[in-house]
C-alpha cells in the first residue's frame, strides 16, 4: 500500500436524497453588526477512485478513519484494492468522515459513493441521514457478507461441527500459506482482523487462493478460540482436537468467484483474442549465456535480467517490434523500451515494469528487478510499475517447460515465451556429434503491425546478443 492517490469529492444538494455532483446542503447563517452573511456549509460524496487504466471497480480493503473523525487534506482515508494492487488513498479536503456508505470488503463501481464528507461537525447528522436515505452503490464480496448473528437452535451443532474441523486443520506443521512456514500470506483486511480478535494468524489455515489467509478464516478462527498464548487453560479429554487428513485449504466443488485481480485479467485476456497474432519460434544456444550467469550471480545478478538486457539491446535494432497499435488505424514506435515481466502473485499474475532496460546496466537493472518483485507479491506496485510496458517476456523455464505460447497482452506489439535451457545433442558444421545447452523461444506478435519477416531478424539478433553476451555486462 505504497502509494497514496487523492480521493475526488463532490458536492451533495439539499434538495434531493440521491447522490449528486454540485452544490450542497443547509445554510448557517450569521448576524455581525447590519450585515447578514449567509455561509454554506458542504457535505462532498466520496467516489470510488480509479487507481489504473483498467480499473472499473474497487474493493475497501479497509477504513483507515472512522465515522466522525475530522480528517485534513492529504490524508489517507481508506485503502481500495485495485486490480493490481492495494492502495492508500487520500482526501483533498478538511472535513469530518460523516458516513461510510460501502463497508470494508464491500465493492464499488468506479466514480459510485463510498462515503460522506461534511465540512463542519454540525453537518455530520444530515449527511448521516442522507446516506441513509440513499440507495448502496455497493455489493459485498463474499469474503465480507456477515453471517446472521442468531441462528435456529437445529443449526447450531453443525456450526459447532465446523468449528472444532477448522481448529484440527490449524494443527498443520506447515502452514499452507507460507513459504517453508515463514511468511503468512494474508489480505490486508484479513490482517486487521486478527488484531482486533486477538487471532494468532500463525494457527489459520487460510481458504483463498493458494491458501491466502482472507477475513472469514479470521472469523472462524476466532469463533473456534484460536488467539495468541495469553491463556493455557488444560486440555480435556472432551476437548482434545479431532485427527484431521492435511488439507490444501481448497473446498472441492465450490464455485469461487474471480478477485479483483482475476477479473482484470479475464477482461484483457478477452480483449486479446480482438488483436490478429501470429507465432514464430526459434531455438536459442545458451552455453556462453548461462557461463556468463555463473561468473556474475555472485553479485546479485538474475536471469530475468540477463534476458530483459538481451530482449532490450536486441528491440534497439528492430523498433516496430516495439511498436504498438491500440485504435487498429495507426501504430506507435514507442521511444521507450520498458520491457513487462510475468510474474505469478496470489490469486492472479502481474507484469512488472523494468523501465529503459536498454540503457541501464545489468546490476542496477537486477536490484530493480527484486524491489519490483517484492512489491508484486505485497501488491504495492505502483501504476507507471506495471502499466508501462512495450514487450513482454513470460518465462516458465525455471519449471523446466521445454515451450509454450503466450497471449499478447493488449495494447503491445509482441510478448515472447521463455523455454528451459536443456542439454541437446546436436550436429556440428564439421559433421561431428556435439551437446549444447538450448533454449525455444517463441514470439506472439500484432500481426497489424509486425510481420513474420520482422520477428524472424529479431530473433535472429537476439541469438547472437545471448550467444556472445559481452554487451550485456557493459
Amino acid at each position: 500500500m505504497s502509494q497514496l492517490l487523492h480521493l475526488g469529492t463532490s458536492f451533495v444538494p439539499s434538495s434531493s436524497t440521491a447522490l449528486r455532483r454540485n452544490t450542497i446542503s443547509s445554510p448557517a447563517i450569521h448576524i455581525s453588526g447590519n450585515k447578514r452573511i449567509t455561509i454554506q456549509a458542504k457535505i462532498r460524496e466520496i467516489f470510488m477512485p480509479a487507481l489504473s487504466s483498467t480499473m472499473t471497480e474497487g474493493k475497501i480493503v479497509s477504513w483507515v478513519k472512522s465515522e466522525g473523525d475530522k480528517l485534513s487534506k492529504g490524508e489517507s482515508v481508506v485503502v481500495v484494492e485495485s486490480d493490481k494492487a492495494d492502495m492508500d488513498v487520500e482526501t483533498f479536503y478538511d472535513g469530518y468522515l460523516a458516513a461510510i456508505m460501502v463497508e470494508e470488503g464491500g465493492v464499488a463501481s468506479v466514480g459510485s459513493a463510498i462515503a460522506l464528507l461534511a465540512e463542519t461537525e454540525d453537518e455530520i447528522a444530515d449527511a448521516r441521514s442522507r446516506a441513509n436515505s440513499s440507495p448502496s452503490s455497493s455489493s459485498p464480496s463474499p469474503a465480507a457478507t456477515p453471517e446472521k448473528a442468531v441462528e435456529a437452535p437445529q443449526q447450531a451443532a453443525p456450526v459447532k461441527a465446523a468449528a472444532t474441523v477448522t481448529v484440527a486443520k490449524m494443527a498443520s506443521s506447515t502452514h499452507p500459506a507460507s513459504e517453508g512456514g515463514k511468511r503468512i500470506v494474508v489480505s490486508p483486511y484479513a490482517k486487521k482482523l486478527a488484531k482486533e480478535l486477538n487471532v494468532d494468524l500463525g494457527n489459520v489455515v487460510g481458504s483463498g487462493p493458494m491458501g491466502r489467509i482472507v477475513a472469514k478464516d479470521v472469523e472462524a478462527a476466532a469463533a473456534a478460540g484460536v488467539s495468541f498464548a495469553a491463556e493455557d487453560p488444560k486440555p480435556s479429554p472432551s476437548s482434545a482436537p479431532v485427527k484431521v487428513p492435511a488439507s490444501t485449504g481448497i473446498e472441492l466443488g465450490t464455485v469461487v468467484p474471480f478477485t479483483t485481480m482475476q477479473s482484470a485479467v479475464s477482461r484483457n485476456m478477452v480483449d486479446s483474442l480482438a488483436v490478429p497474432t501470429f507465432r514464430v519460434g526459434y531455438t536459442i544456444t545458451t552455453d556462453a549465456l548461462d557461463a556468463l550467469y555463473k561468473k556474475i550471480k555472485s553479485k546479485g545478478v538474475t536471469m530475468t535480467a540477463l534476458l530483459a538486457k538481451a530482449t532490450a539491446l536486441a528491440l534497439v535494432k528492430h523498433p516496430v517490434v516495439n511498436s504498438s497499435c491500440r485504435d487498429g488505424k495507426s501504430f506507435t514506435y514507442n521511444s521507450s523500451i520498458n520491457i513487462a515481466v510475468a510474474v505469478a502473485i496470489d490469486g492472479g499474475l502481474i507484469t512488472p515494469v523494468l523501465q529503459d532496460a536498454d540503457k541501464v546496466d545489468i546490476y542496477s537493472l537486477s536490484r530493480k528487478w527484486k524491489e519490483l518483485v517484492d512489491k508484486a507479491r505485497a501488491k504495492q506496485l505502483q501504476p507507471h510499475e506495471y502499466n508501462t510496458g512495450t514487450f513482454t517476456l513470460s518465462n516458465l523455464g525455471m519449471f523446466g517447460v521445454d515451450r509454450f505460447d503466450a497471449i499478447l497482452p493488449p495494447g503491445t506489439g509482441a510478448i515472447m515465451a521463455v523455454g528451459a535451457s536443456e542439454p541437446t545433442v546436436i550436429a556440428t558444421k564439421d559433421g561431428l556429434i556435439g551437446i549444447k545447452s538450448q533454449m525455444q523461444v517463441n514470439v506472439t506478435a500484432d500481426h497489424r503491425v509486425i510481420y513474420g519477416a520482422d520477428l524472424a531478424s529479431f530473433l535472429q539478433t537476439l541469438a547472437k546478443i545471448i550467444e556472445d553476451p559481452k554487451d550485456l555486462t557493459f
